[in-house]
C-alpha cells in the first residue's frame, strides 16, 4: 500500500470498534510488514487483544501488541487520547513492558517510548503526516527497531544536571550568611514545585512563571514564593489558579528566601529542565551532595545503581513475597476451577482481599536511610509486585483493584538532617511517577503523605547514652556507615565510640567495624520475632577477624541465604569493595555470588548443593603460635626521613653521651618497600621508653623531632582526650613502639615478612636491623623452613580465608591468619629452630624456600644491573647495603618488584613454588596435589584437632 493510498482511505478516520483491526492491517501493508495474521497465526508475540484470553473474557489489554516492540491502543476518531495512554500504561506490565507505547484515534498518532532509564519522548503525527518520509520513518522504527527511538539523555543526566543547578544555589545563599539547614529546606521546597508543575500537580507551570516574571524584580520573589507555599500547606488559591493541599510537613509553613538576581537566573535554568522524569534511585545522593556543605566535594562522584541495590531488595522484600503469592495464586486458581460455572466465589475474592491486605501492611525499615535510595527502590519494587498480582488477579476473573501501596509502607532512621529530609522527598516523588508513569493518577488531600516513619535521629544510642529501639517492620535493609574500627574514635569522637562499645558490649566485639552494630540490632530483632529478613551493605573486611563475629550471630539465629561476597559499591562517593548479606527466616534456597549453593557460611564462603563446604569460622587460635607474629611498629608522626638525610646524622659526631646517632637510626620499610623496591626511607627510633633527656643527647635527630614531629602531636586532631595526652607527653617516641616484638626477635640477624595488605600473600626476609612499619606483620624466626611453610599454597589459602581485605586486596593479620594456622607437626613456631634442624622434613621445606628466596632476589636485583652500597657509618654500623642501578638500567629495575613478578608467575617461579608446596604436604602426611577444598578441610580439621586436645 502506498502512503497515498493509506491516507485517502484513512484520512477521515474510523470508528474504534469496527475498523480498528482493518486499520492496522492497512498500516502493517504501507510499513511492508506482516499483519498479525499473518506473522503469528498462533496470537503469540505478534497479535491483536493481547490477553483476551482472561478468564473473564472481553478485551484484551492491547487492541495490537507486537512482543519487545509496542504495545497499541486504538480510540474512535476524536476520542481522548489521553484515556488512551493511561489504559496501555496500566497494563505495560502485563505487556511485559515494549519500548513503545502507542496509541492512535484512527487519525491521530502518538509514539510514547517506554525505554527504562530513558527520558520519555512523544513523536505526535496525523494520517496525511504519512506523506512525510521522516514520519514514515519514525512508524518504521515502531515495527522493526524500537531502539532508533530511544532518548539520548537519560534521566540520570537530568538529575544530575538539576543537582549541579541545585549545589550552585546552595552555595551562594551559604556565602550569603545563610544557615546551610535553612537553605537546604528551602531549596527542597523549590525543587518539589518544579517537580509538581512538570509531572502537572501544580497547573500552568505556575512556578515557572512566577520565576520568570521576578527576573528583574528579585525584591518581589520572596513575597510571591511565600503566597505560593501558604497556597501548598492546606490547598487554596494563587495567581487566579486552584492549588491543591500538598503539605505532608514540607509546606508546614511559608517561611522562604529572597534571591538576588543571578540566584533567580540560575533557579529560572533550573525550572526549564523536565524535573518530571528526575530519577529517584539516585536524586536523594545528587542533591545531598549539593546541598550538604560536607558533601559538595562528591558532586560529580559515581553513585549506586538500583540494580546493585536490588541485589538486596530482590531476596529480602520481592522473592518471599512473590513465592507467598504463587502459593496464594494457585489455592484462587483452584477455588475458581470448581466452581467456574457459578461465577467468582467469595472465597476466592476474600482470599485475594486477605493477601493484599497483608502486603499493604509490609513494611520495609532502613535503619540508616540516609537520602533514601533503599527506601525508593523498596517501595517501587512493592508497588511493581502488587500491580502484578492485581494484574493476574484479573486474569484469573478477579475484579480490578487500585494500587494501595505506598509511602507509609517505608520506614526509615536517619541521623543527617540533610538526607533525612531529602529521603522523604525521594519517596514522595517516586511515589508520584509511579502512579503517574503507571496510569493510575496521584493520590490527593493530601498529595503528600506525612513521613513520620522517616525519623532524623541516632539508630544506635539515645541521648542518655541508652540503646535506640527500632520499629518494627517485617524487613529490615540498607546501607550503613563504613567506619573502621580504628577510625570511629577520629570520626565519631572519643565519647561516642566508647558509649557505643559501652552499651553494645558483649554482643558486638572490639574490634569490630561500626557497619557491625546494624547486623547486630538486625540480627537482635529477629530473634526478637520484630522483623523477618534484615539484608545489608558492609565492607567486605566483615568476612574476618572480629567484624564476622556478627555474622556468626546471624548464621547460628538463623540462616544467610543469600550473600554477594565481594562487590563494588560507592560510599560517599568513592569506590568501595563490599559484602552484601542476607539473613533471617526465608525458604528460598541459598545463593552466593548469584550461584546457588548449601549453606552459606559466616566467612561467606560455601558449602555445595551437595553439602560439601568447610566452615572456617570456628577456627581458634592455637597455643603453638602464640606470639610469634606481630604487627609493625606505627609511628604517628614524621618520625621516618629520606635516607640522605639519615647518613648524614651518622656521620655526625660529638653527642654530648659519646655514642653514634646509629643507636635511634634505622632503614626503614613499609608494605610498598617490600612489594616494589626499597625507597631508601630511614626512621628516628629511640625506642618504647628511652626519656626525653636521654633522646636528647642524640643533637641533630632529637633536633629534627623537636622541630617537625613534636608540633604534629600537639596539633593531632585525635578526639580522644587520654590518647591526645599520651601522644603528646612522648612526643619524641614512637606511638607503638611494639616492646613485645623488640623481645621476640632478639639475637636474629633477620625476621620474616609479609604486607598487611597485598594483592599476592608473600613473604620476604627483612635483615635486622631494619625497622617494619605497621603495614608490614613480622613473625619472629629466622629458620628457611618456617618461612617455606608460611609462603606454601597450605598458608596462602588458610590466609585467604582467614583474613579480611581492602578493596580487591587481602589482609593479614597475626590474630585470625598466622595463630590459627596449623604447621606441621613438629615444626610449630613453638618449637626452636635448632629443635628440628634434623628433621628430614624441615630440611627438604628449607631448602625449597632457601633456593625460591635466592633465585627471586637474584631477579629482583641482577648483578649486572645493580650495585650495593653502603657508607662507612652503615657498614661500622651493621646496617644491610642498599641495591642502587647501574647507569643505563634505572628503568628496568624499576619494573623489577615483587608485585610485578607474581603478577606474571613465569615458569621458573611457578616450579619453585610446586617444589615447595610438594615438601610441605610431605611434612603433613599428606599426598600432593590436592584441591583447595580438600587442602582448607585438611587444616580446619588439624586446627580443631590442635585447640581442643
Amino acid at each position: 500500500m502506498t502512503p497515498q493510498d493509506f491516507i485517502a482511505k484513512w484520512k477521515n478516520g474510523g470508528d474504534e470498534r469496527r475498523d480498528f483491526q482493518s486499520f492496522f492491517d492497512d498500516l502493517c501493508r504501507l510499513m511492508n510488514h506482516p499483519t498479525p495474521r499473518e506473522a503469528d497465526p498462533e496470537h503469540k508475540w505478534f497479535t491483536y487483544e493481547y490477553g483476551a484470553n482472561k478468564t473473564s473474557g472481553g478485551e484484551g489489554w492491547a487492541d495490537a501488541w507486537k512482543r519487545g516492540f509496542f504495545g497499541f491502543e486504538a480510540k474512535g476518531t476524536g476520542k481522548d487520547l489521553d484515556k488512551a495512554y493511561a489504559q496501555l500504561k496500566m497494563y505495560a506490565d502485563a505487556l511485559q513492558n515494549p519500548p513503545l507505547l502507542i496509541v492512535c484515534d484512527l487519525q491521530r498518532f502518538e509514539i510514547h517510548t517506554n525505554f527504562t532509564n530513558a527520558v520519555k519522548q512523544v513523536h505526535r503525527f496525523t494520517v496525511e503526516d504519512l506523506a512525510n518520509h521522516d514520519t514514515r520513518r519514525l512508524l518504521a522504527a515502531a515495527f522493526n527497531d524500537p531502539q532508533q527511538l530511544r532518548p539520548g539523555t537519560t534521566r540520570a543526566d537530568i538529575t544530575k544536571e538539576a543537582a549541579g543547578k541545585f549545589a550552585t544555589l546552595a552555595e551562594a545563599l551559604r556565602k550569603r550568611g545563610h544557615e546551610p539547614h535553612a537553605v537546604a529546606h528551602f531549596l527542597n521546597r523549590l525543587l518539589f514545585c518544579m517537580f509538581a508543575e512538570d509531572i502537572g500537580l501544580l497547573p500552568d507551570h505556575i512556578f515557572s512563571k512566577l520565576v520568570r516574571s521576578v527576573q528583574d524584580k528579585p525584591d518581589q520573589f520572596e513575597s510571591r514564593a511565600a503566597s505560593l507555599f501558604a497556597a501548598m500547606k492546606d490547598g487554596g488559591d494563587f495567581a487566579l489558579n486552584a492549588i491543591e493541599w500538598f503539605n505532608g510537613g514540607l509546606f508546614e509553613d511559608a517561611a522562604t528566601l529572597a534571591l538576588e538576581a543571578a540566584e533567580l537566573k540560575t533557579l529560572l535554568e533550573a525550572a526549564t529542565l523536565d524535573w518530571a522524569e528526575i530519577d529517584p534511585s539516585i536524586f536523594g545522593t545528587l542533591f545531598e551532595r549539593g546541598l550538604d556543605p560536607s558533601k559538595r566535594s562528591q558532586l560529580g562522584a559515581h553513585y549506586t545503581d538500583p540494580d546493585t541495590i536490588m541485589k538486596i531488595v530482590r531476596p529480602v522484600v520481592v522473592a518471599p513475597l512473590l513465592a507467598e503469592w504463587e502459593t496464594e495464586k494457585a489455592a484462587i486458581a483452584a477455588t475458581l476451577e470448581k466452581s467456574k460455572a457459578k461465577g467468582i466465589p467469595k472465597a476466592a475474592q476474600d482470599r485475594l482481599n486477605a493477601f493484599l491486605e497483608r502486603m499493604r501492611n509490609f513494611r520495609v525499615l532502613d535503619p540508616a536511610c540516609g537520602s533514601g535510595n533503599f527506601l525508593f527502590v523498596s517501595l517501587r519494587a512493592l508497588k511493581d509486585l502488587e500491580n502484578r498480582i492485581l494484574f493476574e488477579a484479573e486474569t484469573l476473573g478477579l475484579g480490578r483493584q487500585v494500587p494501595a501501596i505506598g509511602p507509609v509502607n517505608v520506614l526509615g532512621i536517619e541521623l543527617n538532617e540533610y538526607a533525612a529530609e531529602l529521603a522523604r522527598i525521594t519517596v514522595w516523588i517516586g511515589e508520584i511517577q509511579w502512579m503517574v508513569q503507571n496510569g493510575f493518577g496521584v493520590r490527593t488531600n493530601p498529595i503528600l503523605q506525612a513521613l513520620g516513619g522517616i525519623e532524623n535521629r541516632d539508630a544506635l544510642m539515645n541521648a542518655d547514652g541508652s540503646e535506640a529501639q527500632w520499629p518494627a517492620a517485617n524487613v529490615i535493609v540498607g546501607n550503613p556507615p563504613f567506619i573502621g574500627d580504628k577510625k570511629m574514635v577520629g570520626e565519631l569522637g572519643a565519647d561516642y565510640a566508647a558509649q557505643v562499645r559501652k552499651t553494645y558490649a558483649g554482643r558486638v566485639p572490639g574490634g569490630a567495624d561500626f557497619v557491625c552494630y546494624w547486623f547486630e540490632k538486625a540480627n537482635d530483632a529477629i530473634k526478637a520475632g520484630n522483623t523477618q529478613r534484615a539484608g545489608l551493605v558492609a565492607t567486605n573486611s566483615i568476612r574476618g577477624g572480629a567484624s564476622r563475629e556478627v555474622l556468626k550471630h546471624a548464621a547460628e539465629t538463623t540462616r544467610i541465604f543469600e550473600a554477594w561476597d565481594d562487590e563494588e559499591w560507592t560510599n560517599e562517593g568513592a569506590a568501595v569493595r563490599v559484602s552484601l548479606v542476607c539473613f533471617g527466616h526465608s525458604e528460598q534456597d541459598a545463593k552466593l555470588d548469584g550461584e546457588p549453593v548449601g549453606a552459606i557460611f559466616a566467612d561467606l564462603t560455601a558449602s555445595n548443593e551437595d553439602g560439601e563446604g568447610t566452615d572456617l569460622t570456628s577456627a581458634a587460635k592455637l597455643a603453638e603460635n602464640a606470639g610469634r607474629c606481630f604487627v609493625g611498629y606505627q609511628k604517628t608522626g614524621a618520625f621516618d626521613i629520606p635516607g640522605d638525610m639519615a647518613r648524614e646524622m651518622l656521620r655526625d659526631a660529638g653527642n654530648p653521651n659519646g655514642r653514634s646517632n646509629a643507636d635511634i637510626l634505622a632503614p626503614y620499610w613499609n608494605g610498598m618497600d617490600a612489594t616494589r623496591r626499597p625507597r631508601d626511607f630511614w626512621i628516628i627510633d629511640t625506642g618504647p621508653s628511652m626519656l626525653e633527656q636521654d633522646a636528647a643527647m642524640y643533637a641533630a635527630p632529637f633536633d629534627y623531632l623537636e622541630k617537625t614531629v613534636k608540633p604534629e602531636r600537639l596539633a593531632s586532631k585525635v578526639k580522644d582526650d587520654n590518647a591526645r595526652a599520651a601522644l603528646m607527653s612522648t612526643w619524641w617516641r614512637l606511638w607503638r613502639a611494639r616492646p613485645d616484638m623488640r623481645e621476640a626477635w632478639q639475637g636474629m640477624a633477620r625476621v620474616i615478612a609479609t604486607p598487611e595488605v597485598s594483592k599476592h600473600r608473600v613473604f620476604i626476609w627483612l635483615p635486622r636491623p631494619v625497622a617494619p612499619d605497621k603495614n608490614l606483620m613480622i613473625t619472629a624466626r629466622d629458620d628457611d623452613t618456617t618461612l617455606g611453610v608460611l609462603h606454601s599454597r597450605f598458608h596462602e589459602l588458610w590466609a585467604l580465608r582467614m583474613g579480611t581485605s581492602l578493596e580487591d586486596r587481602p589482609r593479614y593479620t597475626p590474630s585470625t591468619t598466622f595463630e590459627t594456622f596449623p604447621f606441621p607437626e613438629g615444626l610449630t613456631p613453638d618449637i626452636p629452630a635448632q629443635d628440628y634442624a634434623a628433621n628430614p622434613h624441615a630440611q627438604a621445606i628449607g631448602d625449597a624456600a632457601r633456593a625460591l628466596v635466592e633465585v627471586r632476589d637474584r631477579w629482583l636485583n641482577p648483578a649486572d644491573w645493580v650495585d650495593w652500597q653502603r657508607t662507612p657509618e652503615e657498614e661500622a654500623a651493621g646496617f644491610p647495603a642498599r641495591p642502587v642501578a647501574k647507569p643505563g638500567h634505572e628503568a628496568a629495575l624499576k619494573k623489577r618488584t615483587l608485585t610485578n613478578l607474581y603478577n606474571e608467575r613465569p615458569a621458573w617461579l611457578a616450579n619453585l613454588h610446586a617444589t615447595l608446596d610438594k615438601a610441605v604436604a610431605a611434612a603433613y602426611g599428606w599426598d600432593w596435589p590436592l584441591t583447595d577444598d580438600e587442602i582448607l578441610r585438611r587444616l580446619f580439621e588439624l586446627n580443631q584437632a590442635r585447640s581442643q586436645a
